[in-house]
């Protein structure tokens, strides 16, 4: 069973879309939330990502994984795609 990806975004956010093109090259189904200008829908992504109010912010399985950075990081580690196939 694939794992549940979901990437919080703003549409021309060049970090949010350099994730969503990591993702898709790994062919990775994920579900995106554009909040673009919703604070209300920023404030309940921000208490999911434990107060982190920067764009994207990925979750992995109701994990909270981070942003780009992170999702690089860990796909630079090896580590993404074990996440990913959980």
């Amino acid at each position: 069973m694939a794992a549940k990806v979901e990437v919080y975004t703003w549409r021309t956010c060049p970090f949010c879309i350099r994730a969503k093109a990591l993702l898709k090259n790994k062919g990775v189904d994920f579900t995106e939330y554009s909040i673009d200008g919703d604070e209300d829908a920023r404030d309940k992504m921000s208490e999911r990502a434990n107060g982190k109010r920067s764009l994207p912010q990925i979750f992995i399985n109701d994990l909270h994984i981070g942003g780009c950075d992170d999702i690089h990081a860990l796909d630079a580690q090896g580590k993404l795609d074990n996440l990913l196939a959980s």
